[in-house]
């Protein structure tokens, strides 16, 4: 049996690095600077025997207005109501602050198990803090450190009765943010299962509308939203069931120019969204409808087709578009012009508030997945080779023809296809982009990224490359016979 523990406290005390150290990976981004978890986000931990589930929580603000802070404390207030038990987090160096009593009494009474923990409490320099954190009223503090990994037997003993008490109880909680195997490379096609469901990341500019369109997916407001750009941070994710297929949906930070990412803080937001598109299987790339495809889009889709993902492209805030069968017609000469290396990919168009053409995009994702995992066998790959070669020889530089003796399909996801031939190095670009717009279109593989490698097939002669020479018996023959002369 399994339970859920919720690490709340102020901004800055140190939430996300006991995060990352209970969940033993660097999934939370962590920085100096307050405030940088905005989202909700889940693991699997494990501390001594024990599993359960943490939930990395917003840094609480003293705030209740609709503003950014406001709706991240809301969120966090939300988590403390879902989880079995809250791990309040007081910062031992800096001493109990006015703030930290307010939150103390609202834990209090939203949750029936609080553990108080005083961070950042090695050395001299935490003594008195953590002394002073038992005025709070939630009992005796646990000295720790979630750097240098001090206190975790304190909290293992701490969290030992709340697990014995969730005992025999259903398990409501959801598993998310579980590490990614990164092989994922398997040969043949997999239906999405619980244990292995289907991976999707959702990308795009700033202000895009992922965490809309994520949220509007599970149904609640479970990632923080706004008219702000730039809101997510970390790449999150959450496992839900999409119209029957269990599904892992990755939101990331809105990717910027590289020129405009100064920031340490945006280059980890940046480079953790990188790593979600790595572990997807598909990505969705969205784009505003009232702006699409500036040339900051354009980079977003090459990097997800580069990477070796199956793509979709969604078109968002379609409700508020007016011509919308000229502007569809548009999107569409755009996308085969500016996008040709995604040639056939799908296009839906959305509306993440609404919820229109949901449907659609849940259909477009499955497609582009059994076209990432389509295989074809050698015997058809070499029938299709000889017609495109009687269509379209392949070229004969100085007067010698390359020849292509054979091909076949070494992987999927994405397919990936070799073929033998003579000369690959003098074989032209130009006929490499043959062969693949001829795969996409014979074997109805629009828009996934194909993969196309010439090789050189070894020679078998073992005689190649030797010098002519006499037997060594037929030496001493000759030389014994030149002697009796």
């Amino acid at each position: 049996m399994t339970f859920t523990l919720a690490i709340v406290g102020r901004p800055n005390v140190g939430k996300s690095t006991l995060f990352n150290r209970l969940v033993g990976k660097r999934l939370a981004l962590v920085d100096n600077q307050p405030g940088v978890t905005r989202d909700l986000r889940e693991g699997e931990a494990r501390l001594g025997d024990l599993r359960f589930t943490v939930i990395d929580t917003a840094g609480l603000e003293d705030a209740t207005d609709d503003s950014l802070e406001g709706r991240m404390r809301r969120l966090t207030e939300r988590a403390v109501e879902m989880a079995d038990a809250c791990l309040f987090i007081v910062d031992a160096r800096t001493g109990i602050l006015p703030t930290d009593e307010v939150f103390a009494d609202i834990l209090r009474r939203k949750n029936a198990h609080v553990i108080l923990a005083a961070n950042k409490a090695e050395g001299k320099a935490g003594e008195a803090g953590l002394i002073e954190a038992y005025s709070l009223g939630l009992g005796e503090p646990i000295q720790m450190s979630a750097e240098h990994g001090e206190g975790m037997g304190e909290l293992l003993t701490a969290l030992e009765p709340i697990a014995e008490e969730m005992a025999g109880k259903e398990d409501t909680a959801p598993i998310m943010d579980v590490a990614v195997d990164e092989d994922g490379e398997a040969d043949a096609p997999r239906v999405p299962t619980r244990d292995k469901p289907l991976q999707v990341a959702v990308i795009g500019r700033p202000n895009a509308g992922k965490s809309t369109l994520i949220n509007q997916l599970l149904g609640e407001d479970r990632l923080l939203t706004g008219p702000e750009a730039g809101i997510t941070r970390d790449s999150i994710s959450l496992a839900f069931d999409w119209n029957g297929t269990p599904t892992r949906i990755f939101d990331t930070a809105g990717m910027r120019k590289r020129a405009k990412v100064q920031e340490k803080l945006e280059k980890l937001s940046v480079a953790d969204g990188l790593r979600a598109v790595r572990f997807a299987e598909v990505v969705v790339v969205l784009l505003d409808a009232a702006i699409p495809f500036e040339q900051q889009d354009l980079r977003i889709a090459d990097l997800a087709e580069r990477e070796g993902r199956a793509v979709v492209v969604a078109v968002n805030k379609w409700d508020v578009e007016s011509e919308k069968q000229q502007k569809l017609k548009h999107l569409k000469a755009g996308f085969e012009k500016m996008l040709p290396q995604l040639r056939g990919a799908p296009l839906v168009t959305i509306s993440a508030k609404t919820g229109r053409g949901m449907d659609r995009l849940h259909e477009a994702v499955l497609r582009a997945h059994a076209v990432w995992n389509r295989r074809i066998s050698t015997a058809k790959l070499n029938d299709w080779l000889a017609e495109m070669i009687a269509q379209h020889p392949p070229p004969a530089p100085s007067g010698r023809r390359i020849k292509l003796r054979y091909m076949t399909q070494v992987k999927t996801r994405p397919p990936a296809f070799v073929v033998m031939c003579s000369n690959p190095e003098k074989l032209p670009a130009s006929y490499s982009r043959y062969l693949v717009g001829g795969l996409r279109e014979d074997f109805d593989m629009p828009g996934t990224p194909i993969r196309l490698t010439m090789r050189s097939q070894a020679d078998k002669n073992p005689y190649k490359n030797k010098t002519k020479s006499t037997p060594s018996r037929l030496r001493k023959h000759l030389g014994k016979g030149r002697a009796d002369e």
